[in-house]
């Protein structure tokens, strides 16, 4: 439990200092946990590759390593040098991360360096596309497309209804940056979405977006 709040207060501190590549006041809660590891947790028998994008503090990390297996692998890419110390000392500590740590590998970089010799299964994502300057969340959105396998599974969250209020509220110069990077999501959302999970039992209440890499020749649900 100190622990626990240690990582808590460990968020909360990077969301002063970094709120740009933070987001969120407070970690995900297990609702959301739960929602955006749906798919991977319907995956099948064979061995799969996962990659988790912005882990924090790891709130979905510790629903990604009970779902693990021998001959999986598991790569996680977190920019913020803090949250990678909190990940490594999890594996370290924490029953089910060591269990699969050897399944995995952290990289402190940007998703859009991050260049791994195969493609992902399962892709999930917290990090903060609405905060981010359009150019990065352009590139971001492109590196998904790129990391997915054809026919596998991109699982994000966003806060429910922030992008149309910011785009309606925000002030100056950023309120440019906030259409452009709405336009972005809307657009990728539009060629790739399959299905959308509400969660309410959130602060603020969240949508997990689950998207797909199509195969050829293949149409997803919303086109």
């Amino acid at each position: 439990m100190i622990q626990k709040l240690r990582d808590r207060a460990i968020f909360f501190r990077e969301f002063f200092s970094r709120f740009e590549t933070t987001g969120s006041l407070i970690p995900s809660s297990r609702f959301v946990a739960q929602a955006i590891t749906r798919q991977l947790s319907q995956r099948g028998e064979e061995p799969i590759r996962v990659l988790e994008c912005g882990p924090g503090t790891g709130p979905f990390t510790d629903r990604i390593v009970r779902m693990l297996r021998p001959g999986d692998a598991f790569d996680i890419v977190e920019l913020n040098e803090s949250f990678v110390r909190v990940l490594r000392r999890r594996f370290k500590t924490e029953l089910h991360w060591q269990a699969v740590a050897d399944l995995t590998a952290i990289h402190s970089m940007p998703l859009q360096e991050f260049c791994p010799d195969r493609p992902y299964d399962f892709i999930i994502s917290g990090l903060p596309h609405i905060n981010f300057p359009t150019a990065i969340v352009d590139d971001i959105l492109l590196s998904y497309v790129r990391l997915l396998k054809p026919g596998g599974t991109l699982s994000y969250f966003e806060y429910m209804h922030i992008r149309p209020i910011r785009k309606v509220l925000t002030l100056g110069t950023d309120r440019q940056r906030v259409r452009e990077v709405d336009y972005l999501m809307n657009q990728h959302l539009d060629r790739h979405l399959v299905c959308r999970d509400s969660v309410l039992r959130n602060a603020p209440p969240a949508w997990i977006q689950h998207a797909t890499a199509r195969r050829n020749g293949e149409r997803t649900a919303v086109e």
